[in-house]
């Protein structure tokens, strides 16, 4: 059995804004410097080109990230806009597609991306610059696949992906990309449409039993699973954490994912997403729970 691809690059943390977001990677990078995780090997993805960006995001709000002008669109996503920014989005972002293509030739890859699925068409939002897991499912549909599931397990709802995939008046859907969508907070909540799913959970015991039920309402008929891994339901976590969601679910929760991608031979790229330090969560613990994620993938 080969290794796994874990695609990061310093790029990923070339902003100058320090924040979660803008700063995760290289934790999580440094955790497996010092303590690596057997089967998973590092790799550098190419960053996404203006281009390709511009398959998803309007050129406007793209040119925006890349020059800092208009600087309040550049700023949309809520970060201070620096050069830095461009090389980090394009990089961290880049990762997802990277992934997204090794999964479908090696079975499972990752990258420490975040910071994705509330970027919309126009404009960024809630930390997320560019939306990644768009961006990367349809470029697969354009290479040749035929249906991408993406799984978001982030706290938050994945409001930016829902309205890139369902469209508007000026740009149409694509039926062929489905999202299933367990969060806790109502955060980017949206109106279902189709084969999409929304579940906002009230009762953490009700979490894993959902996400469980929704998981095997599923069939194997995807090229591929594009899986937003969050780690902000975990009850420590100030940003969207849910009392009684412990890392113990989280783990479960995990096994549950890969599990499902193994037993229905679906190939799955996974991305870090939310989960932020302070208060109750320390770096080591937000950088321990993302390395549950990577070792639960490892093993397949």
């Amino acid at each position: 059995m080969g290794s796994m691809k874990l695609f990061y690059s310093p790029d990923y943390v070339a902003a100058a804004e320090s924040f979660d977001t803008t700063r995760k990677a290289g934790w999580i990078a440094e955790s497996l410097e010092r303590s690596p995780i057997a089967g998973a090997d590092i790799v550098a993805p190419e960053p996404l080109t203006f281009e390709q960006l511009a398959t998803v995001h309007d050129p406007a709000y793209v040119r925006a990230v890349r020059t800092g002008k208009p600087l309040d669109l550049a700023q949309s996503q809520n970060f201070n806009w620096d050069p830095g920014m461009w090389r980090a989005v394009t990089a961290s972002n880049g990762g997802v597609l990277a992934a997204t293509r090794a999964a479908m030739s090696d079975g499972v890859s990752g990258s420490l991306s975040s910071g994705l699925h509330h970027a919309q068409r126009d404009r960024g939002a809630s930390f997320c610059t560019f939306n990644g897991l768009v961006v990367a499912a349809k470029t697969v549909l354009s290479e040749g696949a035929q249906s991408v599931l993406i799984i978001d397990l982030d706290a938050h709802c994945g409001g930016g992906t829902h309205l890139l995939i369902a469209g508007d008046d000026d740009h149409a859907g694509d039926e062929r990309i489905r999202q299933l969508d367990v969060g806790v907070n109502v955060l980017d909540a949206y109106w279902m449409s189709g084969k999409n799913t929304l579940d906002i959970i009230r009762e953490s015991d009700r979490y894993l039993p959902t996400i469980e039920s929704r998981l095997a309402e599923l069939d194997g008929s995807f090229d591929v699973c594009i899986y937003n891994a969050g780690m902000d339901p975990d009850e420590r976590c100030a940003v969207g954490g849910k009392v009684g969601i412990t890392a113990s679910m989280l783990c479960r929760r995990e096994q549950m994912v890969f599990s499902w991608a193994r037993d229905h031979k679906v190939p799955i790229a996974f991305v870090m997403a939310g989960g932020y330090a302070g208060g109750a969560l320390s770096r080591d613990e937000l950088v321990k729970l993302h390395r549950m994620t990577i070792e639960t993938a490892a093993q397949l």
